[in-house]
């Protein structure tokens, strides 16, 4: 099993969602985050003074997928979050030990 985390732009995440859930993917985890990376924040103006915003608002998606179906779901995402300039997000995947359904009692891929 594996986790694959994406940090996306927050307007794409019906798209990404959307991609996700046409893989046949049934839950997924969404927290607001904020963070810079190449962006280096950006520069606003507010009441006449200009100030500097360094952590930009971004969507944190957490999905569990099967190892054959991990690949399949980093696509949809980069597909779907792309825009083609910088800030898109990143995709990050690590190996799940172990998952557990804690109403049923599952585990592993049967509570995915």
């Amino acid at each position: 099993m594996k986790l694959v985390m994406a940090i996306i732009k927050p307007f794409k995440l019906d798209e990404v969602r959307e991609a996700l859930t046409s893989l046949g993917l049934q839950g997924l985890t969404v927290s607001e985050v904020k963070g810079f990376g190449r962006q280096k924040g950006q520069t606003e103006i507010y009441r006449g003074a200009e100030y500097s915003v360094s952590f930009l608002p971004k969507v944190k998606i957490e999905v569990a997928v099967s190892d054959e179906m991990a690949e399949r779901a980093v696509e949809a995402i980069q597909k779907a979050a792309n825009t083609g300039r910088i800030g898109d997000g990143k995709i990050f995947v690590v190996e799940l030990a172990q998952a557990v359904r804690i109403r049923t009692g599952e585990s592993n891929a049967d509570a995915l």
